[in-house]
């Protein structure tokens, strides 16, 4: 497999599970600590530490630490880029090839 499916994979793995989709949203009003994402999310700590793995090395979520604390938030540059992709993804090209049709 081609090493650009694999990275464009991990940007729609971040998408493909309802805990990481409620962390998403819990995301959108701004920067959280893992503690409030972990109470507010109802997962334990392995649970939180599983998806936000996913979700950071997707790059759709930052992490940053303060102490013992690791915040995170939406990644703009993430963001951006998962937005892209998905429109190159499923934007048809406007040029038609008359061998891709069945006789």
């Amino acid at each position: 497999m081609k090493a650009v499916y694999k990275e464009h994979a991990k940007v729609f793995k971040a998408f493909c599970d309802e805990k990481r989709l409620q962390i998403l949203d819990l995301l959108c009003s701004g920067e959280k600590c893992a503690c409030v994402l972990q109470e507010q999310s109802d997962l334990g700590q392995s649970g939180l530490s599983y998806h936000m793995k996913i979700l950071v090395e997707s790059g759709v979520v930052e992490s940053r630490q303060e102490g013992k604390w690791t915040h995170y938030k939406i990644s703009e540059k993430g963001n951006a880029y998962a937005i892209a992709l998905l429109k190159e993804l499923t934007t048809p090209d406007n040029i038609t090839v008359e061998n891709n049709f069945c006789k």
